[in-house]
């Protein structure tokens, strides 16, 4: 088959066209990611400060605690990035506690709903415990998504799977793991769609691509601006491998006419 070599104009749009792909790519790897701002150290400056990244970056959500979901509702207000909050503290509060702090994040404008779960019930392996929580959260908060994180580093990736299995049973619209590939992986295969399954602790782009490869939905960080600056110099740099070789063909093929 005879090779056709675009000209000049062709290359030129050519090129174009996969500037614009890269850029819609990075766009909706960004529609992914969810800003953490749930850390103690949240004040207003600093919740002020990842409300406005989140909206330049079209991020999903922004995770924060239940005192700051008002304020985080009103910075996010005209925005698509919606309000996501955490509830349950370390996991050992009551379950009516973690019902009244939804229901409250819930009226206060938060779309979304994390719920910590009782660690020493998963832990100690009584599922019935969970899934009832889980349960009780989800009738109290049914207009919101409600998510369950089992990210904790001290579960083993068995004490999360029986947390899977409680979010599907109480019918959870998805669970949150630590951002590695092997225990995503597990979870991917335990599911089997039945639940999605996000990423917690992304610091960067190469690790953020990898778990979206693996089917994380979305990515939980603390790192969006890091993020989003690494997903661009990757795409960058693509691009510029490529020019190079399409230039490097060029000149070949230029020798060879000499030649002959």
């Amino acid at each position: 088959m005879e090779e056709r070599i675009l000209s000049a104009a062709e290359a030129a749009e050519f090129g174009e066209f996969k500037r614009n792909k890269r850029e819609t790519e990075i766009a909706l790897a960004l529609g992914k990611l969810i800003v953490d701002a749930s850390r103690r150290e949240t004040d207003a400056v600093l919740l002020k400060r990842a409300c406005e990244s989140a909206k330049r970056l079209k991020a999903a959500g922004v995770l924060v605690s239940p005192v700051n979901v008002a304020a985080a509702h009103r910075l996010l207000e005209g925005s698509t990035t919606c309000v996501c909050c955490t509830v349950g503290g370390t996991g050992e509060s009551l379950t009516c506690v973690k019902k009244a702090e939804a229901k409250r994040a819930m009226r206060q404008g938060a779309r979304e709903i994390r719920l910590v779960p009782c660690y020493s019930a998963l832990a100690g392996g009584n599922y019935a415990y969970v899934k009832k929580e889980l349960r009780r959260i989800r009738r109290a908060v049914k207009n919101c998504t409600l998510v369950l994180s089992v990210d904790d580093r001290g579960l083993s990736e068995e004490q999360v799977l029986t947390g899977v299995r409680a979010a599907i049973d109480a019918e959870a619209d998805g669970v949150c793991v630590r951002g590695e590939t092997a225990i995503l992986n597990r979870v991917q295969a335990s599911g089997r769609g039945r639940v999605r399954a996000e990423a917690a602790g992304v610091e960067n782009g190469e690790q953020m691509r990898l778990l979206l490869k693996a089917g994380a939905a979305r990515a939980v960080t603390y790192s969006g601006e890091r993020i989003a600056e690494d997903l661009r110099k990757a795409a960058e740099a693509e691009l510029a491998a490529q020019e190079g070789r399409a230039v490097s063909s060029e000149g070949q093929g230029t020798e060879e006419e000499t030649e002959k």
